[in-house]
């Protein structure tokens, strides 16, 4: 594995803690995989960029599937997860998925999560797009996310995991021989520090979320900004199927100019009965898929866009008013308020729905433990590409995923751990007892301090001149149209070329500004963030344009077939050391290695692979 070299522009850190492990990101993923390191004994960190529960978990709505129903398997469970994955679907992490989900739900309700029971006391399973069975466990009608964060945030509050809040990653930290040893992040003002600093530790967990931000209009928060896939890209890591980008059907449609966040309205409305209506009233969904309106995503994204196109309209609707005003207040509260609350009432009135930027099934790419391709590096939750939703994501399975992957990143981590105690790892001249360097008070969380510290290396001092330009805040929105209008819903060679070159243009620009006057933009979250996304963009585009077929929710109107023969392969991107991109295909479906540890090739005697990078 070779870095990068590539950093932020950013001031250098002035505070650091050490620990064992330091997770990025605060949603089922996150809390779950620092909850399991913690229960092993491992000194841990939470990292997030707002507070605990803001992340994308709390807006899921719909539930997490799983076969925990009467004459449900995990075998019926992973068949769907294939068919919705459009051939590009690992079957081995799915199937790690499917049989070690069941428990992982069940671990989830000891820890705390309440889910909606039937009268006999038994879970309340309903039905979602691209599922034969009824496996969606929800809480709250549909307020799973909120539940399930909840539930987490209070087990990790409980247990004093030491947490900083309101702060964004900036870079991987490493040793000299690549391997990693934290993270440099900045806290905005509200946290426990102020300002740039650092978190050293041996592993560190990307579990910061997706990217729906590169868009104009997206179902996730704001702070989506594709933080954790850029980071990895400046590590020198690899990231995998960035071009397949969910738009989930049926968002509230507030108007063609709409930009931010939108309300979801949750495919489990339509697994409950709800159907989709054009203006006339007709149900176009019917005749173009055995599922109807709970055929997977992508199918039901394609089918209100082309009806969309043939009308010339901006939206479609989704007709639940036979539901009453009893069940959309109590099976569906969340989503009535969202709508009310815009002036549309659902038990009286269709809902106006379009399709919106809304999970990243590719990301970081991963093995069955989260291993990335940078040595002590893992990832989890929607920053990760693990090979389970392939080219589109099944329906309620990306909490699963969350669940399953966080407690094998947490093992393999312990495992580790275990035979590379801390104060005998890298030898780099790293003081033992290297503590907390922040005036944090004694007492504050729960103190870890006469444990020794694993040896990691301070962060270097920054360059004088930054080697990654910064974007002026206002680029982010520039950002987005152009990816709105290139690499959207509908994609075509010449709206994929376009975009391409846009995006290049703003990257030339800014670093033909920092080799002329040797100036960038100043550092901050607004520039930072504008900075990623930029990073993340141009690897989507990149490899949109790479794949001249149609699969999954990668929809290419030039190239309207799915093509086995020469696409059933996975598109892999990673950061050359002068900021240009590395883009190549694998020879067939399956993922190649991450990097092995030393430890497993001495159990098997043998002798590590090259990387691609290192080929």
């Amino acid at each position: 594995m070779t870095s990068t070299g590539i950093r932020l522009h950013a001031p250098a850190p002035g505070w650091s803690l050490t620990a064992d492990v330091v997770v990025v990101g605060s949603g089922v993923a996150g809390l779950t995989t620092a909850l399991r390191c913690d229960a092993a004994g491992l000194r841990t960190v939470v990292v997030t960029k707002a507070r605990l529960d803001d992340g994308s978990t709390r807006w899921a709505q719909g539930g997490i599937a799983a076969a925990l129903g009467e004459g449900d398997t995990p075998e019926q469970h992973l068949d769907d997860t294939l068919v919705a994955g459009a051939g590009l679907c690992d079957e081995d992490a799915v199937r790690i998925l499917v049989t070690e989900g069941p428990d992982a739900v069940r671990r989830l309700i000891e820890t705390g999560a309440h889910f909606d029971e039937s009268e006999a006391g038994d879970l309340e399973l309903t039905r979602e797009g691209g599922h034969h069975r009824r496996r969606i466990a929800h809480a709250g009608g549909d307020a799973t996310g909120a539940e399930i964060s909840r539930a987490l945030v209070e087990a990790v509050r409980a247990r004093g995991l030491r947490t900083v809040e309101n702060a964004l990653v900036l870079d991987l930290l490493t040793d000299d021989g690549g391997r990693t040893a934290g993270v440099t992040l900045h806290v905005m003002g509200k946290g426990q520090h102020d300002g740039v600093g650092a978190v050293h530790a041996p592993a560190v967990v990307l579990a910061t979320g997706g990217m729906g931000q590169v868009f104009s209009a997206t179902t996730n928060p704001s702070v989506s900004t594709g933080d954790g896939v850029a980071l990895a890209l400046r590590a020198g890591a690899e990231v995998s199927d960035l071009e397949f980008v969910q738009f989930h059907p049926t968002v509230l449609f507030l108007g063609a100019d709409a930009e931010g966040q939108q309300p979801l309205v949750s495919e489990a409305v339509r697994g409950e009965g709800a159907h989709l209506v054009d203006a006339h009233g007709e149900r176009f969904m019917l005749g173009q898929h055995e599922l109807a309106e709970l055929a997977p995503r992508d199918i039901v994204a394609k089918g209100i866009t082309r009806r969309m196109q043939e009308q010339d309209a901006e939206h479609m609707y989704l007709d639940a008013r036979h539901f009453g005003a009893h069940m959309w207040e109590h099976r569906f509260p969340t989503i009535l308020a969202a709508c009310r609350a815009h002036g549309i009432d659902p038990v009286t009135g269709p809902i106006p729905v379009a399709p919106a930027a809304h999970y990243a099934s590719g990301g970081v790419r991963t093995d069955s433990r989260g291993r990335t391709t940078v040595p002590g590096l893992y990832a989890c939750g929607e920053v990760a590409c693990t090979g389970v939703h392939g080219a589109n994501r099944l329906a309620s399975n990306s909490l699963l995923e969350g669940l399953v992957y966080a407690e094998r990143i947490a093992a393999d981590i312990a495992d580790g751990h275990d035979e590379n105690p801390p104060g005998e790892g890298r030898q780099d001249g790293t003081p033992q007892g290297e503590g907390r360097q922040d005036g944090t008070p004694q007492g504050e969380g729960r103190q870890d301090e006469d444990r020794p510290h694993a040896r990691v290396p301070s962060p270097g001092a920054r360059p004088e001149r930054p080697d990654h330009p910064l974007l002026a805040a206002e680029a982010r929105f520039a950002i987005q149209r152009i990816m709105t209008d290139g690499a959207g819903v509908l994609r075509s060679a010449g709206s994929l070329e376009t975009a391409a070159d846009r995006l290049q243009q703003l990257h030339a620009d800014a670093r033909d500004a920092l080799d002329e006057n040797g100036k960038t933009a100043e550092p901050g979250v607004d520039t930072w963030e504008a900075t990623n996304l930029l990073c993340v963009a141009r690897v989507l585009v990149a490899a949109a344009r790479l794949r001249e077929e149609t699969r999954g929710c990668h929809w290419r109107e030039d190239r309207g077939e799915r093509d086995d023969d020469n696409w059933r392969r996975h598109i892999v991107v990673r950061l050359n050391p002068d900021r240009t991109l590395a883009v190549r295909t694998t020879d067939t479906a399956d993922f190649p290695p991450t990097l092995p540890r030393a430890r497993d090739l001495a159990r098997t005697g043998g002798t590590p692979t090259p990387s691609p990078q290192e080929q």
